[in-house]
């Protein structure tokens, strides 16, 4: 294991609150390293991955070494540094899942991303440009200047008032939901990937059917890591050619100061937190 990045899901697990985890369990879904026992073709080679099995029902990637069906195994794109490679797995495969499997959004048409400033948001951004869409990112705070979505974005908003778009992408659930509804195009798509406190939503059923209305829920935790790794292999020249970015890396820690980096993200810190072998 060279990186091993920390996800909101990752602190989640380890404070005992997804119910699939089975114990005792190593945490972490993330990771890019070298294979070093397994197959004399593979020996030596740099490879990454994530997976919703992975730190739940089976030892996770916060460790020195891990080991992972053959299947699930790919090359890291070689445009990647271990950090950056190990950051872009749950973030990535969300938003593909969102984006590309479940709205396929196509050229031309638009994607709102709310809450575009958080990784999957970022990278939601990114997919809908190299799709040839049209992309408007919702964010509370102004956005760093240097940031993916700043760049990409056709459209930075603080306010949904007077969007619309054929797919709308809500990273925050809850109350948010109708106004994921509320800019929703006529036979539009609202994703949602996330719950807030309010677990209980309400919305107008009435303007959903006339607006012929799609709500789809996407879990990246049901993508095991062979799953994932399809949708990996699939980004992987995005990130050779420059077309996608990975997350900004704002922290790197040694494995040994882990619960340093679990504190860190817990407490919302903005960019990602890697654990460097």
């Amino acid at each position: 294991m060279e990186a091993a990045s920390i996800n909101p899901s990752d602190v989640k697990n380890v404070a005992g609150r997804m119910s699939q985890t089975t114990l005792p369990r190593i945490p972490g879904r993330d990771y890019s390293g070298v294979v070093v026992d397994g197959p004399a073709e593979w020996l030596g080679v740099a490879v990454w991955g994530t997976g919703g099995d992975v730190g739940f029902t089976r030892d996770g990637t916060h460790a020195e070494l891990i080991e992972v069906p053959l299947a699930s195994l790919v090359r890291k794109p070689d445009a990647l540094t271990h950090c950056a490679a190990s950051s872009v797995g749950v973030t990535f495969l969300t938003a593909w899942l969102a984006v590309v499997d479940y709205a396929r959004l196509s050229k031309g048409e638009t994607l709102a991303v709310i809450g575009a400033g958080g990784g999957v948001g970022s990278a939601a951004i990114q997919l809908a440009k190299c799709l040839g869409a049209r992309a408007i990112a919702i964010t509370r705070s102004p956005l760093p200047a240097d940031s993916p979505t700043a760049k990409l974005a056709d459209v930075a908003v603080h306010s949904a008032e007077g969007i619309s778009a054929d797919v709308v992408l809500d990273t925050v659930g809850g109350a948010m939901i109708e106004t994921a509804l509320k800019i929703a195009a006529h036979r539009g798509r609202v994703i949602e990937i996330a719950g807030s406190k309010e677990r209980r939503v309400t919305f107008d059923i009435v303007d959903f059917y006339h607006h012929e209305l799609q709500l789809l829920g996407v879990d990246s935790l049901k993508r095991d890591l062979v799953a994932a790794a399809e949708t990996l292999r699939a980004l992987a020249p995005g990130f050779e050619s420059g077309a996608l970015l990975a997350p900004v890396v704002n922290t790197v820690l040694p494995l040994g100061r882990a619960t340093e980096g679990y504190r860190l993200v817990a407490e919302g810190s903005s960019g990602r937190v890697v654990l460097k072998g």
